[in-house]
């Protein structure tokens, strides 16, 4: 099985202590998953800088660390041109930010890729599309 994970999961795994964080427990069990080799991981381009970025403004004292730890995560760099064209023709199609539909669009042109988000906005946005599970539903595989 192979899954492309937005931000919106990914960021789980450093906020997890957040009262107001949901799901982080399905969100840990995906990253054993992906540790212990029972998922591939695919990423767009633009993963680490969205999440270097993110973690630099919301924990300046651990980004760092947080980082080298996203570092350690085995997954595969997408990134074929053509992704973006389909990003863009998602983003226009359903009014979203590119940075989310590139996430989407690389998961489209990996044949038997899910796109994972927590992201009910995008996801209810998306569902139609194909290729796309959200957090709170994804069947994890069986270790």
């Amino acid at each position: 099985m192979i899954v492309v994970v937005d931000a919106s999961i990914a960021l789980k795994w450093f906020f997890r202590l957040r009262d107001d964080e949901a799901d982080v427990d399905r969100a840990l069990l995906l990253l054993e998953d992906i540790d212990a080799g029972h998922i591939r991981m695919a990423q767009p381009p633009h993963f680490l800088a969205e999440m270097g970025a993110v973690l630099a403004r919301e924990k300046p004292g651990d980004a760092q660390a947080d980082l080298a730890d996203l570092l350690l995560i085995e997954f595969s760099h997408i990134d074929d041109p053509a992704i973006y064209a389909t990003a863009v023709d998602l983003a226009c199609r359903l009014g979203q930010h590119m940075f989310d539909t590139l996430y989407h669009a690389a998961a489209l042109h990996i044949a038997g890729a899910t796109f994972v988000t927590a992201d009910r906005r995008y996801y209810d946005n998306a569902r139609d599309i194909g290729q796309i599970a959200l957090l709170s539903n994804f069947h994890l595989p069986m270790a």
